[in-house]
């Protein structure tokens, strides 16, 4: 697992959503956070404002049962690589 990449998330939850840090670990599930479906969903957009990418919906459903932060992290690490066979652009 991405370690600056969970870090990120769990100060996202922790300063914007107000989790207690004591329960954000890879294992967390998301859904049992305490977020209802509209924070959830502010929560995933945050994410994306975050790490300046969007994840494709294919990938995640934040409502979905059992959705861990590791597995989130894993979504985010794989939504900001380029696709297979795709340049990357470097400035």
């Amino acid at each position: 697992m991405n370690t600056p990449t969970f870090n990120s998330i769990a100060a996202i939850l922790a300063n914007d959503f107000h989790i207690e840090r004591a329960s954000l670990k890879p294992e967390a599930v998301l859904s049992e956070l305490g977020l209802d479906s509209l924070g959830l969903m502010e929560f995933v957009f945050a994410v994306e404002d975050a790490f300046h990418l969007r994840i494709p919906e294919d990938r995640l459903d934040p409502r979905e049962a059992g959705l861990t932060l590791q597995r989130l992290c894993e979504v985010i690490d794989l939504a900001g690589e380029p696709a297979v066979g795709t340049p990357a652009f470097s400035t």
